[in-house]
């Protein structure tokens, strides 16, 4: 072995300028005026960075969802920790306190020059998923899942209302929600949770066949369908079979 380390020394010292050069030419970090090259006053001390609350949020949620069969004392703990991150971010502060408009997730925002830098492209990623998580989404193995601990009561409706969303084909459409219910799109499939009723999924399919499984998860032909967005699944009902 030490042999063929030595045969390759010469190789190493002749080439290592030129692998160094190469690999400047492809990452240009010289160019590079993000964080990795420097270092900004208002990311420092007092600065809230309003990712890293996301991702702190996102793993809270993730560790919920792990810990579904533990003690209720422990999920009670932890929902409540993870409401009190929630409620730290951004959109649910005044513009004089976050220092821009709440509902743009800045990186990071100052006492003395409101936002400085825009973090949307990250802590955009952490906030779908965890509000994903909020509406009983689970997606695991590549198959897709709804579980019912994981839905607050006040996300049902207590009114009649009317949701709008555009379809996989890019067409508006509406569904009227019945109170007891709520309704999102997942990958432009339109989803119905229904909080009483018979466990289980309604299915329906672009045939206009209706398909209804009685778990509260979907297999991994339907998730790729609808991961896809090929049209097969125009819609989902899932009812969580929760008390009246």
């Amino acid at each position: 072995e030490s042999m063929k380390v030595g045969a390759l020394q010469g190789l190493v010292e002749s080439e290592e300028a030129q692998l160094l050069a190469l690999y400047e030419q492809v990452f240009d970090h010289q160019s590079f005026t993000g964080r990795s090259g420097t270092f900004y006053k208002y990311e420092g001390l007092g600065c809230i960075y309003w990712h890293m609350v996301s991702k702190l949020l996102l793993a809270v949620d993730e560790t919920k969802q792990r810990t579904a069969d533990g003690s209720p004392a422990t999920i009670t703990r932890l929902e409540a920790h993870y409401r009190a991150i929630r409620e730290g971010l951004g959109v649910h502060k005044p513009p004089a306190l976050h220092g821009a408009i709440p509902i743009d997730p800045y990186s990071h925002t100052t006492g003395f020059a409101g936002a400085q830098q825009p973090g949307m492209t990250g802590q955009v990623k952490e906030d779908i998923l965890s509000r994903l998580g909020e509406m009983g989404v689970q997606v695991s193995r590549g198959r897709i899942a709804f579980l019912p601990w994981l839905v607050p009561q006040g996300e049902f409706l207590r009114d009649k209302a009317r949701f709008s969303f555009l379809d996989v084909a890019g067409e508006p459409e509406h569904l009227d929600l019945e109170p007891g219910s709520f309704a999102f799109t997942l990958c432009q499939v339109p989803v119905v949770v229904h909080r009483t009723g018979t466990p289980g999924i309604r299915i329906l399919r672009r045939t206009g066949a209706v398909d209804f499984l009685k778990e509260r998860g979907l297999d991994a032909v339907i998730s790729k369908a609808i991961f896809h967005r090929t049209g097969e699944v125009r819609r989902l009902d899932v009812c969580l079979g929760l008390p009246a």
